[in-house]
């Protein structure tokens, strides 16, 4: 390199990207990109019918196959009594699929893994038109190998569709401010306004970025600019607000209770419950005061903590030296520079949700975090280019993409070596192929002719194989096993178990690697959740921790074991089963399919065989404490399924008021008790009980005789002792036991 092109790249910052018209496109470009997107399918999709989704949102996409009210609202139950505590876009979503080729694991997924491959295409775009092909395809990889993102896009959560919506918002603004135009700007607020009716607030995380990059750096004059932001954000306000918005002019009467709110309003949610309360803790999201939750306490070093640093960790510390690196390379580039523009734009994604996940106070699950893997992939594929090219062209920048490396090998070897026994050799491995490739840089750094600069290329393969090794082996252990995570659907997360949160909960059920050792901690059936698991009808085991808003407190929807309990499991890490273990009622037997994982436990077959025959026209089959309860229930059944205190047993869904008139107009004839209905879901307060004592004094106790073959003897006091006992009985109520 001559004396001089060292200046100019000081002077000027790093060299501009080449060409990215498809006549100069290299060769492998295509087909790295297809090879990256089929690799990326095969993990999101490979074994799916046997990872166990969240029933939660099962139980709402079959609702809204049957009744197109509970679609529009997002309804937990087809009878439209309480909604789940999300906006609705993905479940409708699912919902469509389903209703167009029916209600199934794969009906429900597709869309979501169609989701999930448009973002790595839509990064790969984005990073390709600023930093050049070789920058994309690594950002696409990175992306797809990142194992919480493949432990979400494996599960029916919102978090898959939330991203995708973002990553398109964020490539959209960086588009405009390269041409200027309006129309991007437009789009790009658009699908920020459609990721907050995904998962609310969460989706306007990255949008400060957005703002202040189109502001300082796109082309038109500040004025133009000023008012094109200002136009884009009514763009916002309208694709943001309009189902909230629609909420609240259907009559409270009318509509179902939105469920996480304190009022029954989808503005109460979205300033409370998922809101400031996700930041500041309270608000059904626990007390706050630095929580621990699923995710261990929080911090600054939350994301590097025994939980959270093998699912997304291992290329924060490359994609940080990278930010600052690039930033410094651009120097004083003009105000317009797409270089400068795109790095603040990935790196301001990254650092904002950063700072969010690391120090929110409340409900925090693990898989929140897929969110900072776009930012972390273009400033991988992006930044790392430039410290190649400044590694080759300044020999005051020739440490710098070394060190970065060494650091990623090193942390990579200290995640791996967390998870004691598993894939022992992996870890070694990383270390000397990390080693050999730099020192490989170092001995074809310069020389732009000849067998040098294949060798070098060689060397740069070899430290991003090195970089992704202990990723991708995370990654492959959630399709490799089947399992969906520590708590199956509810919290998705990949690789073996080396932390714990609320009830031992760390990561998922890892069987090992191509060529390495069995599972260890990671083994299915050994996770740190094993002792939360089943029990109960109908909705299974104990919720990790008892906090509110994290899960219930109790035993589900009920504390005790009737038997013959559908196909609940000891073991949290074995997902699929849940209510999809034995279906009950269902007709389409579903095994490990959407109602899968949840909470773990099943619904017992006869009893709800007893209730439908009994059932006698009214709307819902059963009235239960939990939304948890209720969903495995509704997959099970097929029947509408009253949800009376939500989620968090915080909601105000059921009266006593209300529980009359249902009764008295025929709509709801049994109610359960027991389990969560003290301390659990309804939190003990004085609505739960007197709708507990009401239904006592006024109910007929269903024995457990009247539905089942066999009989419970554990307590000595045989099956029928289980309403006296308060934990778990069935109450038949018509409108005669309403004076």
């Amino acid at each position: 390199m001559t004396s001089a092109t060292e200046t100019q790249l000081r002077a000027a910052g790093p060299p501009p990207a080449p060409p990215q018209d498809a006549a100069t496109a290299p060769r492998w470009s295509l087909p790295a990109l297809l090879a990256t997107l089929a690799l990326a399918a095969v993990l999101y999709s490979w074994n799916l019918s046997a990872a166990g989704l969240n029933s939660f949102y099962s139980a709402a996409v079959l609702s809204g196959t049957e009744s197109w009210k509970a679609w529009f609202f997002g309804s937990l139950d087809a009878g439209n009594f309480l909604t789940v505590d999300k906006p609705p876009l993905a479940l409708m979503v699912m919902g469509l699929s389903c209703r167009v080729f029916g209600y199934g694991t794969w009906q429900m997924m597709a869309p979501m893994i169609a989701a999930a491959l448009g973002t790595i295409w839509i990064l790969h775009s984005s990073v390709k038109r600023v930093f050049g092909h070789a920058a994309a395809a690594v950002a696409a990889l990175v992306l797809a190998l990142t194992p919480i993102t493949v432990a979400i896009n494996r599960d029916n959560n919102p978090d898959t569709l939330l991203v995708f919506l973002m990553v398109a918002g964020a490539a959209l603004a960086l588009r405009a401010t390269r041409d200027g135009r309006l129309l991007p700007l437009l789009g790009s607020a658009a699908c920020f306004g459609l990721a907050f009716n995904t998962k609310m607030l969460q989706g306007y995380i990255a949008l400060p970025a957005v703002f202040l990059v189109y502001l300082y750096a796109a082309k038109p004059a500040v004025v133009k600019r000023i008012v094109h932001l200002v136009l884009a954000a009514v763009v916002l306000a309208v694709s943001s607000f309009w189902w909230a918005a629609a909420v609240s002019l259907v009559p409270a009467s009318e509509r179902p209770y939105i469920g996480g709110s304190t009022d029954g309003t989808a503005w109460n949610l979205i300033m409370g419950y998922n809101g400031l309360g996700r930041i500041l803790g309270g608000e059904g999201n626990g007390g706050g005061g630095r929580g621990g939750g699923f995710s261990g306490t929080a911090g600054l070093g939350r994301m590097f903590n025994d939980i959270l640093g093998g699912q997304i960790s291992w290329l924060i510390p490359f994609a940080g030296i990278a930010l600052v690196g690039g930033l410094v390379l651009c120097g004083r580039a003009a105000r317009t520079d797409l270089t400068r523009a795109a790095l603040a734009l990935w790196g301001g994604w990254t650092v904002l949700h950063y700072l969010t996940f690391a120090l929110a106070e409340g409900t925090m699950h693990p898989y929140y975090t897929t969110a900072l893997a776009p930012g972390i992939a273009a400033l991988c594929g992006g930044g790392g280019v430039l410290l190649l090219r400044a590694f080759r062209a300044d020999r005051r920048w020739v440490w710098v993409l070394p060190l970065a490396l060494g650091v990623t090998a090193v942390w990579a070897a200290v995640l791996l070596r967390r998870a004691s026994g598993w894939n022992t050799w992996l870890w070694p491995a990383v270390l000397v192929v990390m080693a050999l490739a730099v020192v490989g840089l170092f001995v074809f750094r310069s020389g732009a002719s000849g067998l040098r600069p294949r060798l070098l290329a060689v060397s740069v393969a070899a430290a991003v194989v090195a970089a992704v090794a202990g990723p991708a082996a995370y990654a492959w252990s959630v399709p490799s096993s089947g399992a969906g995570g520590g708590m199956g659907g509810t919290n998705p997360t990949a690789g073996p178990t080396t932390g714990s949160g609320f009830g031992g909960l760390g990561g998922g059920g890892g069987r090992g690697f191509p060529g390495g050792g069995s599972g260890g901690p990671g083994e299915a059936g050994q996770q740190g959740g094993d002792a939360q698991a089943g029990s109960g009808f109908p909705g299974g085991g104990t919720p990790p921790g008892g906090q509110s808003g994290q899960a219930p407190e109790g035993t589900g929807a009920a504390g005790g074991t009737p038997p013959n309990t559908g196909g609940g499991t000891s073991s949290a890490g074995d997902s699929g089963t849940g209510a999809s273990g034995d279906t009950g009622g269902r007709a389409d037997g579903m095994q490990g399919g959407p109602g899968g994982g949840g909470m773990g436990g099943g619904a017992s077959s006869e009893l709800i065989a007893y209730l439908k025959k009994h059932q006698d026209g009214a709307k819902w089959l059963l009235a239960v404490a939990s939304s948890q309860g209720a969903a495995q229930l509704i997959v099970s059944s097929g029947e509408p399924v009253i949800s009376m205190w939500g989620w968090s047993g915080s909601d105000k869904a059921m009266t006593l008021a209300k529980l009359k008139e249902l009764v008295k107009k025929g709509e709801l004839h049994y109610v359960q008790l027991g389990g969560g209905m003290g301390g659990g879901p309804g939190g003990g307060s004085s609505v739960s009980s007197e709708v507990t004592a009401w239904v006592q004094k006024h109910g007929t106790a269903v024995k457990e005789s009247d539905y089942s073959n066999s009989t419970s003897t554990a307590s000595g006091n045989g099956s029928e002792s289980s309403s006296q006992s308060g934990q778990s009985a069935v109450y038949r109520l018509d409108a005669s036991d309403v004076s």
